[in-house]
């Protein structure tokens, strides 16, 4: 960092910064999982410029893997590339208990961090959700990570329940609300905490607003083009940062044709030097034959391919 960007919080002892993609979990054709695979995803966007990883995210599939399967992903991943970067581990999930066991078993093969999403399906209100994210913050020894993504869990954080989550220890917050109202209005109050854009449509934006680094599903395929918004951002550049949105929006788009989830593992097949990541994890499925033409004329004009 050159000083243009926003500077991590002071509670953060990470310093989580510049651009920390959402990993995927590689899968065998079986959809056994693939370690190796998984490890060398991670490399591979470390090798492009990536700050920091974020395995079992979103793109990580991480409901869709057991207990087991979770340690032994954060593990292949910490002994890849953790003498790096930071490794920050999703362990959320739907119970406390099951939650702070995927903690302390990410804490323990190596990770820096560890990511917590709002448990879902379940509404919750503040108590509720402060308790949840004290007894993590209890439960290990390294920095803890509120992942905030409502749409898909179905409980939104207030602000004053935000205001209670620092004071009970969070490191910082993953924001994937695209409330930026929201967001601007946490980053104010709190300083201290980290803040990371979570939505390629708010790379930009968040940074304006004063998250100091992005969590990019573009990011896992072409690391290099998030990697150069956040540079140019940093550097002052801001016509060219703003002009590196606009191509991630491009981007953003094309990988979201199709099936949910789909388009990441599809475009990592497109691109000839990426490892492949294998299938998604059923329900999840993977693009057919017209929608993966259809990606790959998109990136050809794009000028990725």
């Amino acid at each position: 960092m050159t000083g243009e960007a926003p500077q991590p919080g002071a509670a953060d002892p990470l310093g989580l910064h510049g651009v920390v993609p959402p990993t995927v979990t590689a899968f065998h054709e079986d959809e056994s999982l693939d370690t190796e695979a998984t490890a060398a995803h991670a490399r591979f966007v470390v090798d492009h410029g990536a700050t920091g990883v974020f395995p079992l995210g979103t793109n990580g599939e991480f409901p869709l893997v057991t207990g087991d399967e979770r340690r032994a992903v954060v593990e292949c991943v910490v002994d890849e590339v953790g003498e790096e970067v930071p490794v920050i581990a999703g362990v959320g999930a739907p119970s406390t208990r099951e939650t702070v066991a995927h903690a302390e078993d990410a804490a323990a093969v190596g990770a820096d961090g560890v990511v917590v999403v709002t448990p879902y399906y379940y509404p919750l209100d503040g108590d509720a959700a402060v308790a949840h994210y004290e007894r993590v913050i209890e439960a290990v020894d390294v920095p803890v990570y509120v992942y905030h993504i409502p749409s898909k869990t179905g409980n939104a954080l207030s602000l004053d329940t935000v205001d209670r989550l620092a004071e009970a220890g969070v490191a910082g917050i993953k924001d994937s609300s695209k409330d930026v109202p929201w967001l601007g209005q946490a980053i104010d109050a709190h300083p201290e905490l980290t803040f990371l854009a979570g939505s390629d449509s708010l790379l930009y934006p968040g940074l304006q607003v004063g998250c100091t680094g992005m969590v990019s599903a573009v990011a896992n395929v072409f690391p290099e083009l998030v990697v150069d918004l956040f540079d140019a951002y940093d550097a002052g550049e801001r016509d060219r940062a703003r002009e590196l949105q606009s191509r991630v929006y491009d981007v953003r788009d094309a990988i979201k044709r199709g099936p949910y989830m789909a388009g990441v593992k599809t475009a990592l097949t497109l691109r000839e030097d990426t490892p492949s990541a294998g299938p998604l994890r059923s329900p999840l499925r993977t693009m057919d034959d017209t929608d993966r033409e259809a990606l790959a004329d998109d990136l050809r004009e794009l000028a990725l391919l």
